[in-house]
């Protein structure tokens, strides 16, 4: 006769009873399977403390792009857009064959370029050097110096560059001193492109390393004490650990300055145009700005900035394309990830 086992203790018993059963696969699929209002009803606080951001998204970036219909329009403001005379595509036709709108083009991408390849990296090697002082007294002191600068306005950091870089700024009377050629940067064409990327790192390096300090947080510690004890410097730490765990981060970033790289800083860019030329001052936005204000052409520069938007979001969606590729993230998941 088969052994019995020995019934459980009462206490035993009474704990595998109220010990909850995993739920079966048909519950898990049904709770899934939730109605739009059903998630609606139960994610209704997280939606409400995204709903003053939302409104903010459509008041002042959604319905404005209603306004692109003036590129289609002979646009009179005392018309108004349902009284302005269709064009179609002239306005289109009008700013592809100005010469000036080309040299916008031109001077708008040297710019952009130059700032995507030499002030990119100057926020993420800033964050690695404060994220490597030890001190945190120190860091944060640090931290607060070189984020100042990006609260400072424009027509500020431009008078301090004239100051320090100008016809009578500290540069040529030094040069000067010294008996070589005083060199007025402030007005040399050739030099606008690095003049520009200049101020832009001076002014927003340091915000710019908000974003990958916070990344560099979020690495495992335990990354970098596995690495020692495998035998790697700091060199190859910094190659194999830090830069991988930031990496997400970074092509976040890329991905959105790619978006932007038609938009290199329309007042910074004002100020200083009449001093080296609308040759090498005039880009894409100030073109918008002289006419579209000033010379009441409201189709062709509502026409110039709906091109703009189209090309920047092309760029921010082939590059998100391919940085999906490559196995990141990249600005948002895909539909089969």
């Amino acid at each position: 006769m088969a052994e019995t086992a020995p019934p459980l203790p009462r206490e035993k018993r009474r704990q595998k009873a109220e010990t909850p059963s995993p739920p079966a696969a048909g519950a898990v699929v049904a709770q899934r399977r939730l109605s739009l209002w059903q998630r609606i009803k139960r994610d209704r606080v997280m939606l409400l403390l995204t709903l003053p951001g939302l409104l903010y998204f459509v008041v002042f970036h959604y319905v404005p792009l209603l306004g692109y219909v003036v590129a289609f329009q002979d646009y009179q403001p005392y018309l108004g857009y349902m009284h302005s005379v269709w064009v179609g595509f002239a306005n289109f036709s009008a700013a592809f064959g100005e010469p000036a709108f080309w040299s916008a083009t031109f001077n708008t991408l040297e710019i952009a370029l130059v700032q995507l390849v030499f002030f990119f990296p100057i926020p993420m090697a800033l964050a690695l050097l404060l994220n490597s002082i030890a001190s945190d007294r120190i860091r944060r002191f640090v931290q607060s110096v070189v984020y100042l600068p990006h609260f400072i306005g424009w027509v500020i950091i431009v008078s301090i560059f004239q100051q320090i870089l100008g016809g009578a700024g500290l540069l040529p009377d030094v040069l000067g001193g010294l008996g070589l050629p005083r060199y007025d940067m402030m007005s040399d064409p050739d030099a606008f492109p690095w003049l520009l990327t200049l101020q832009v790192a001076w002014k927003d390096a340091g915000w710019g390393t908000i974003i990958i300090l916070a990344a560099l947080l979020n690495i495992d510690k335990q990354q970098y004490e596995a690495a020692a004890i495998d035998g790697a410097g700091p060199r190859r730490r910094l190659w194999h650990v830090t830069l991988p765990g930031i990496a997400p981060v970074l092509i976040l970033l890329l991905i959105l300055n790619l978006g932007q790289i038609l938009s290199v800083g329309f007042e910074q860019i004002l100020l200083q145009r009449d001093a080296v030329g609308p040759d090498a001052g005039e880009v894409l936005d100030t073109y918008v700005y002289y006419h579209g204000i000033k010379d009441n052409d409201w189709g062709v520069a509502a026409a110039v900035g709906l091109v703009k938007a189209v090309i920047g979001t092309a760029l921010v969606l082939g590059a998100n394309k391919f940085a999906h590729r490559l196995g990141h993230e990249g600005v948002y998941r895909g539909a089969d990830r």
